[in-house]
């Protein structure tokens, strides 16, 4: 029995869903709106504010398939009313984030510049130091996957920590050759 595909989705105020033939669901809102197709396998109902998912069987991968569908709609809801961000860190000396129009440009110690653009559903922004990355939008895979590509600019190095993570990200440095005891 999934326990998170039995749960309800409750859906606050100014969110409206519509189940369509096919079984899309479209959740719209006040910064938004998101679709996503679930599996014909499971009913999609929508009462008193309420969704509910229903599945039409017990096989071990539709139990699997409940819970999934359950956070994604959970995830479009949350999206179209609070939205999502995921903030990145530029850490090393000659390492930085500028803003060029609504471009967000890396300087993270390659030949070149690299852009990333802002679009109508993702926004980017850097602070003034040049040093935060914010990355903004209603779709949590979208925000997400920007966020991991921009860090693969640059990752963390475990010898000096230098190059670009996440907020909450803790990466473990080595010693390198100094901590090496003489011989």
């Amino acid at each position: 029995m999934s326990r998170i595909g039995n749960q309800p989705v409750v859906l606050p105020g100014g969110v409206s869903v519509k189940v369509t033939p096919g079984q899309y669901v479209e959740v719209s809102g006040p910064r938004g709106a998101l679709t996503e197709r679930i599996s014909q396998r499971l009913d999609v109902t929508v009462a008193d504010g309420v969704l509910t998912i229903a599945r039409r069987g017990n096989s071990q991968d539709l139990k699997a398939l409940h819970g999934l569908a359950r956070a994604l709609i959970q995830n479009m809801v949350t999206g179209v009313t609070q939205g999502f961000t995921r903030i990145l860190e530029v850490h090393g000396d000659f390492y930085r984030a500028s803003m060029k129009g609504s471009n967000l440009v890396l300087q993270v110690g390659k030949s070149h510049p690299v852009e990333y653009a802002s679009t109508k559903e993702i926004k980017l922004d850097v602070d003034q130091s040049g040093r935060v990355i914010t990355v903004e939008g209603i779709c949590k895979h979208d925000v997400g996957h920007l966020a991991s590509l921009i860090r693969g600019e640059r990752p963390p190095t475990p010898y000096g920590g230098a190059g670009i993570r996440y907020r909450d990200e803790w990466v473990r440095t080595k010693a390198g050759k100094a901590g090496r005891a003489a011989i």
